[in-house]
């Protein structure tokens, strides 16, 4: 007879005790990927575990049914397995109380999200789901789906859709507005969430428009945990801990992070009692993450991938990578950091190289670099600006942005071709068939994206320059000796 999942579990694998048919789906999810579930809804299982049910959530899917039909079958239950060096730790995770499929029926989404007893709206949609332009922050109003759904505003298929449709209908009904709360790595996404609904509502009616502008509370986070994807080993390896198949598991590290600006409208869970952390201010922390942890992350994708390092672990365990990666941090990120008194930054530096060291995470590098277009600006070229400006070094970070470009050029240094995932991947591709591998020819097509350079960095000589070099120094000589190069050169230029 087959195990069933969860009824079969063994005995020592923690799970939900408090009464799943007695709670309230308080929060309606948009974006139920794999950080999600090892972030926002663990925190929201601690809350549920401690009595108050009324913070369970409703998870939507904008894009495909895949995550609710494997998750319908476990009663939307889930293995969440913390990996480490001592082995892993799986907890099942039981807040999230059911998965809409947005495509499929978007009135029922509409419906969720008007509930009266939804208080909060929350996002994980990555950052190309806010349909926004990466270098101004505003609604991409050419966005064929944007565009859609200002002409369809009854069956739209963006988050931006969804939501502005639903605080309409709350307005008419005379319903109190839930809170929106982006958890997605984007600089200040709270204000970044506000701006593209006031943009959105604007264009479907003015008086809307100023209707959220004034009266919706789109607080900011900070979130921070390293989920990578699971793979059908994952899946072997929980089922021989937990004693059942999971369709879907979720892998972790033991670390996680969530400051949240307390500027809730209907109420809010305790996350503060589990580990979350409530503040005024989320700008600080939220440079500290993007700037430390993300840069980085994206400086290891593109030039570990092009070195042939399969994972993060890998690419970190190579002692130039680490040193290249630490000075990037010192000498480029951290100065463009405000104060931050309670942060001791020396020591969270140290932190993040081991949390990139953990072997048995297996974070690819090739998953962190999907969607650069959207995520260069936020992560590279904001400190990139702020260096310029102030006449500090940005080497190490302009040699990154050049990793991305030889990356997303499609071909690897063996001359094969690199499985590019990005929104602007056809842009890409034109690029390559125009250019080809000519340094000067990538550099010069690359830097005319405006979506992702704006309109200053292709006209400074500075930074047009250090790229190019960079570039051609990839391509003739490779990442692993031009990062190893670095590695050996001066602390302020490469």
């Amino acid at each position: 007879m087959t195990k069933c999942f969860p009824d079969d579990l063994k005995a020592d694998v923690a799970r939900p005790t408090y009464d799943r048919d007695a709670v309230a789906p308080g929060i309606v999810h948009l974006g139920v990927g794999a950080f999600h579930r090892a972030h926002q809804a663990v925190y929201c299982d601690d809350v549920l575990a401690g009595g108050d049910l009324r913070w369970g959530i409703e998870g939507v899917s904008l894009r495909s049914p895949s995550m609710r039909d494997a998750l319908a079958k476990q009663d939307w239950l889930y293995t969440l397995c913390v990996r480490s060096g001592p082995g892993d730790m799986p907890r099942v995770i039981g807040s999230l109380g059911n998965v809409l499929v947005a495509p499929e029926n978007p009135q029922n989404v509409i419906a969720a999200l008007c509930r009266p007893d939804t208080r909060i709206v929350s996002l994980t949609v990555t950052e190309k789901g806010y349909c926004h332009d990466p270098a101004s922050g505003d609604l991409a109003e050419a966005n064929p789906e944007v565009r859609h759904d200002l002409e369809n505003p009854h069956a739209p298929k963006t988050a931006p859709g969804f939501l502005v449709e639903a605080i309409r209908l709350r307005r008419e009904r005379g319903l109190p507005m839930p809170t929106i709360l982006s958890c997605d790595n984007l600089p200040s996404n709270g204000r970044t969430a506000k701006t593209i609904l006031t943009q959105f509502a604007t264009l479907r009616d003015p008086d809307l428009g100023a209707y959220v502008e004034n009266e919706i509370h789109c607080p900011s986070t900070m979130v921070d945990r390293i989920v990578p994807a699971t793979t059908d080993i994952d899946r072997d390896n929980v089922e021989a801990i937990v004693g059942v198949r999971d369709a879907w598991p979720v892998m972790t590290e033991p670390f996680s992070q969530w400051v949240i600006e307390d500027d809730f409208t209907c109420g809010r869970p305790d996350w503060d009692e589990h580990g979350a952390q409530f503040v005024r201010d989320v700008e600080p922390y939220e440079l500290m993450k993007l700037r430390l942890l993300n840069g980085s992350h994206s400086a290891i994708a593109y030039l570990g991938y092009l070195a042939g390092f399969d994972t993060v672990s890998d690419a970190i365990s190579d002692p130039d990578m680490a040193t290249f990666v630490r000075a990037m941090m010192d000498h480029e990120a951290t100065p463009t950091l405000p104060p931050l008194p309670e942060i001791d930054l020396d020591a969270y530096k140290i932190a993040l190289l081991d949390r990139f060291a953990n072997p048995a995470l297996k974070h690819r590098t090739w998953q962190i670099a999907m969607d650069g277009s959207q995520k260069l600006p936020q992560r590279l070229l904001a400190p990139i600006r702020e260096n310029l400006s102030a006449g500090r070094p940005f080497d190490r970070a302009a040699f990154a942005v050049a990793g991305w470009m030889r990356y997303a050029a499609g071909i690897d240094e063996a001359g094969q071709g690199i499985d590019v995932r990005d929104p602007l991947q056809k842009v890409f591709t034109r690029i390559r068939q125009k250019a080809g591998l000519d340094p000067d020819g990538l550099a010069a097509e690359f830097l005319q994206i405006r979506e992702v350079f704006g309109d200053d960095l292709p006209g400074n000589e500075r930074f047009v320059r250090c790229v190019r070099e960079a570039l051609a120094a990839l391509l003739a000589h490779g990442a692993a000796k031009c990062v190893a190069r670095a590695a050996s050169e001066s602390d302020t230029a490469l």
